[in-house]
C-alpha cells in the first residue's frame, strides 16, 4: 500500500525543505517523499508547530544531524506556509502562519475536498471479517468490541480509498449448538416468546450447558454424549428433526443479530457461515493429503509446522470431522478465489493468535502466494468491574438489555430538560445516537492490545474521553453557529491568537492521523485525535469570543475556525461509525 502526499502544508513544506537541501548538499539524492514522511507535530508547541529530524540523511549527507539542521535553516527560503524556521539541535522547527493554512484549508473543508483527497494510492483489495458471533447465543456487550473495531476500520479503509468488501462468519453449527437443541428437546417446558426468541435461545443455551456440567460422571453422561453426536450428525447430513429444528431456531437466532445490525447501523456485504463451509472444508483437507502436503497419524489429518516454531496443527479428527482451522482454510480459499481480494483482515480476540498464525501458514504451504497479506487484528477482551463475561455461566450483559438501560438513563438525565420542547421522537432518536456514540467510541478508544472494562456510567459521561463528550462539543458549535451572522466577511489575516492557530493545527492533520490509524490497524488514533480536537475547541471558544470578537473580521474568522472545527469533528465520528447530534 502506498500512502499519497494528502496534506497541503506539508508538501509545500517539504518542497521548500528539498529545495534548501539542494542549494546546501551536492548531489543528494533525498526526494520529497521521503522529507515529507518525516515531517510532523513538535511535542512542545513553544518550540514549532512542525518538525523535520535530521538524522535520516545523516550517513548520506555525511555531516551530523545538529550541522544538517543548522545549514537548513540558514538555507530555508521563502513558505507562504511558514513564519520562520529553527535549528534545535538535530531537528528544523517551523512555526506555521495560522491565517495562510486557514485561507488555504477552509474552502476545501467547507466544500467536502478536505475530506475527499486520495490518502493511499496502489491499494490492494481487502476484506475485513469481523463479528462472529454464534447461532443460539445472545450477543452481549463483550461482542461489540468487535463489532465496532472491525466497522470502524471498513470505513477508514473506504475513506482513504481502499476498495474494501465488508464479511461476517457466525459460528452456526457446533457443540454449543447441539447443547441447546438437547436441552429445547429434552428439557423444555416452556414455549418460545412472541418477540426476541434468540435471546431465549441464549437462555436455553446456559442451562443445557450448565445441566451437563452437573451430569457429569453420571451414568446419565454417556447418554447424553450420544444424543449431542447425534443432533450434530443430523445438521451435518441435512435431514431429521434436529436438522429442521435446527433451521427454524437459526433463523430466531439471525434475527436476533440483525436488529442488532441494525441499531448499530452495521451492514455485511457478504456473509459466510460455518454450517456453508462444513463439508467442503473437509473435502479439501482431503485434497491436500492427496497430494502429500498433510500427514495421518492414527486416523487425524494434519500438518506439521515445527519447523515454522508453530506446533502440530490438526486438521481433521480419527472420526473425519473437521476443526476451527479446518473451516478456515475453506474459508480463506473462498476469499481468494470468489471476491479476488488480495489482502485479508481477521478481526478475532488474542485467544486464537497460534490458531490464525497456523491457519496462515498453511495457507502459505498450500500454494496461496495471498496468504502472506493475511493479517490477524487481535484484542483483548472486554470485561465488567467484577470479572470476565460468559455465556455458558449466564453472566453477560446482553447487548439489548444494554441499550434499553443505556437509552433510558439519557433520557432522563440529558434529554429531560427538553421533554414538552421536543417531540417524543426526536428524545428517542438523539438518545439511541449518544447511547451508539457511547458504545462506539468506549470499545474504540482503548488500544486492541489492552483489556477494556466495561463502566456503562463512565461511557456516559459528557466530560473527558467519551463519544457523548464529542457529540456534544459537535452540538454546542451548532448551536453557536446558529446565532451567528452568515453574512460576515472573514478576515484571515486577524487569526493571531495560539488556541486559534493549535485548533487550526488539529484540523490539518485530520488525514494524516486516518494514515496512521490505516498503517497501524488502530482505530484508537481517531478516537484520541476527536477527543484533542474537541478540548482544543473548547479552548478556543474560552479564550476566544466568536460572536464578541472585536472586528467583524475576526467574527468571520472565528465563525469559519468554528464550522472547520465541526465538520471535522463530524467526519471522524463517521469513521467510527457515530452521528452527530445537532442539538442535546
Amino acid at each position: 500500500m502506498q500512502f499519497s502526499l494528502h496534506n497541503n502544508l506539508k508538501e509545500s513544506l517539504a518542497q521548500t525543505i528539498f529545495e534548501a537541501l539542494q542549494n546546501t548538499f551536492a548531489d543528494t539524492q533525498v526526494t520529497v517523499d521521503s522529507i515529507y514522511k518525516l515531517i510532523g507535530p513538535t511535542p512542545n508547541p513553544k518550540a514549532g508547530d512542525l518538525a523535520f529530524p535530521c538524522f535520516s540523511f545523516a550517513k548520506e549527507l555525511k555531516s551530523s544531524p545538529v550541522e544538517i539542521s543548522k545549514k537548513l535553516s540558514e538555507s530555508f527560503g521563502t513558505n507562504s506556509f511558514i513564519e520562520k524556521a529553527q535549528a534545535q539541535g538535530p531537528y528544523l522547527n517551523f512555526f506555521v502562519k495560522a491565517s495562510a493554512l486557514f485561507k488555504d484549508s477552509f474552502p476545501k473543508i467547507e466544500s467536502g475536498e478536505f475530506f475527499n483527497q486520495k490518502i493511499v494510492e496502489n491499494a490492494p483489495k481487502t476484506i475485513v471479517e469481523f463479528s462472529q458471533p454464534n447461532t443460539h447465543k445472545e450477543m452481549h456487550v463483550g461482542h461489540m468490541r468487535n463489532l465496532c473495531l472491525g466497522d470502524a476500520l471498513i470505513k477508514i479503509y473506504r475513506y482513504a480509498g481502499v476498495e474494501t468488501i465488508s464479511t461476517t462468519f457466525p459460528g452456526d453449527v457446533g457443540t454449543h449448538v447441539a447443547k441447546c437443541l438437547w436441552y429445547y428437546t429434552n428439557h423444555n417446558d416452556s414455549k418460545p416468546p412472541k418477540e426476541r426468541k434468540g435471546a431465549w435461545l441464549g437462555s436455553l443455551y446456559t442451562k443445557g450447558n450448565n445441566l451437563l456440567e452437573q451430569q457429569k460422571g453420571t451414568p446419565q453422561e454417556e447418554v447424553n454424549r450420544k444424543e449431542l453426536t447425534e443432533i450434530l450428525k443430523q445438521i451435518e447430513k441435512g435431514e431429521g428433526q434436529y436438522f429442521e429444528l435446527w433451521k427454524q431456531t437459526k433463523d430466531w437466532s439471525v434475527e436476533l443479530m440483525q436488529e442488532v445490525y441494525d441499531w448499530a447501523k452495521v451492514s455485511f456485504d457478504t456473509w459466510y457461515w460455518e454450517s456453508d463451509v462444513d463439508s467442503s472444508s473437509v473435502d479439501l483437507v482431503k485434497k491436500y493429503y492427496e497430494k502429500g502436503l498433510f500427514v495421518k497419524d492414527d486416523g487425524a489429518i494434519g500438518i506439521d509446522l515445527s519447523d515454522d516454531k508453530l506446533g502440530f496443527c490438526l486438521l481433521l479428527k480419527s472420526d473425519g470431522t473437521g476443526l476451527y482451522a479446518t473451516k478456515d482454510l475453506e474459508l480463506a480459499r473462498r476469499k481468494f478465489e470468489d471476491q479476488h481480494v488480495d489482502h485479508s483482515v481477521y478481526v478475532v480476540d488474542n485467544r486464537q493468535a497460534l490458531h490464525f498464525k497456523q491457519v496462515f501458514k498453511t495457507l502459505e504451504k498450500m500454494g496461496f502466494e495471498k496468504a502472506k497479506d493475511c493479517y490477524h487484528l487481535q484484542y483483548e477482551m472486554v470485561e465488567l468491574p467484577d470479572g470476565a463475561m460468559s455465556s455458558r455461566k449466564g453472566n453477560i450483559v446482553p447487548i439489548q438489555s444494554l441499550i434499553d438501560q443505556m437509552v433510558a438513563k439519557i433520557e432522563n438525565t440529558y434529554l429531560e430538560k427538553y421533554k414538552g420542547a421536543w417531540s417524543q421522537e426526536e428524545i428517542d432518536k438523539t438518545a439511541n445516537m449518544i447511547a451508539s456514540g457511547a458504545i462506539k467510541f468506549g470499545m474504540n478508544r482503548i488500544d486492541p492490545n489492552k483489556k477494556i472494562v466495561f463502566d456503562m456510567d463512565e461511557w456516559l459521561k459528557l466530560e473527558g474521553e467519551s463519544g457523548p463528550y464529542i457529540q456534544y462539543v459537535y452540538a454546542r458549535i451548532q448551536s453557536m453557529l446558529s446565532k451567528l451572522n452568515d453574512d460576515v466577511e472573514a478576515d484571515y489575516s486577524q487569526l493571531v491568537d495560539p488556541y486559534e492557530k493549535q485548533a487550526m493545527m488539529l484540523i490539518s492533520q485530520f488525514n494524516d492521523t486516518v494514515e496512521a490509524s490505516l498503517k497501524n490497524y488502530k482505530t484508537s488514533l481517531i478516537c484520541n485525535y476527536l477527543y484533542d480536537l474537541a478540548k482544543a475547541f473548547n479552548q478556543f471558544y474560552a479564550n476566544c469570543p466568536v460572536a464578541k470578537a472585536p472586528t467583524p473580521g475576526l467574527v468571520g474568522a472565528r465563525r469559519d475556525l468554528s464550522i472547520a472545527c465541526a465538520q471535522t469533528l463530524k467526519k471522524g465520528l463517521e469513521l467510527l461509525g457515530i452521528e452527530a447530534p445537532t442539538r442535546m
